[in-house]
């Protein structure tokens, strides 16, 4: 991948081709002004729009894009292992996240993910198109906001699978679907929750998911 944040994408870095993009995004009246804006750009071709992380990867083997744009809002369990399918499946499509929020663990999990740029929803529409086309041409995008939000944020103590557990946790899942989730085992499930009331200092599992929202680590 080449540095973030480059000068605006030219028509020679992209080859002059048309880039082929598919959405992913659960709302429908905000996938539908997606699919209005990309429409507007003449290099630009929405070649699929889902509802649901889980369904973009049967989308993008039929469409090929050069792109997925995947609200990173979407269910947790979804977001992320939809963007390291999509790359191993597809090693020609890259990944834009658009998040409603600037947590840092948003920007650490996209950056372990390996995707291709994050966004906040909040970004001047323009900025969408150019980011895609930055992503197309193996540029890595961050919003500059989101990169100082972490930078800024103190270290996480909780290593990613205790994250992964907490946010699981954080979600309603039971211990045993959480358990099946992770490919683990109760026992195990339960030992690293312990583990994050103690590293986090909290009376309970409870406050620990209060400790770690308010931190951004989790959602």
């Amino acid at each position: 991948m080449k540095a973030a944040f480059p000068a605006r994408v030219s028509a020679s870095e992209q080859g002059n081709g048309t880039i082929r993009v598919v959405i992913a995004e659960d709302m429908d009246m905000v996938r539908g002004a997606l699919v209005a804006l990309l429409k507007q750009e003449a290099d630009i071709e929405v070649v699929g729009a889902v509802s649901d992380g889980r369904q973009i990867l049967a989308t993008a083997r039929t469409g090929a894009p050069h792109v997925a744009v995947i609200d990173a809002d979407l269910c947790w369990k979804d977001r992320f292992a939809a963007a390291v399918e999509l790359k191993e499946t597809l090693p020609g499509c890259d990944t834009l996240l658009l998040s409603s929020l600037a947590r840092p663990a948003t920007v650490r999990q996209a950056l372990s993910a390996g995707v291709g740029g994050l966004m906040l929803k909040t970004s001047p529409p323009e900025q969408l198109a150019d980011a895609i086309r930055r992503v197309a041409a193996g540029y890595r995008v961050f919003d500059a906001d989101l990169a100082l939000v972490a930078w800024g944020s103190t270290g996480c103590p909780l290593t990613d699978r205790e994250l992964e557990v907490l946010q699981l946790a954080a979600e309603g899942d039971e211990i045993r679907e959480i358990a099946s989730a992770l490919f683990l085992s109760p026992g195990t499930v339960r030992n690293y929750l312990t583990v994050v009331v103690s590293k986090l200092k909290a009376r309970n599992r409870i406050d620990a998911i209060r400790i770690a929202r308010k931190s951004g680590w989790i959602y």
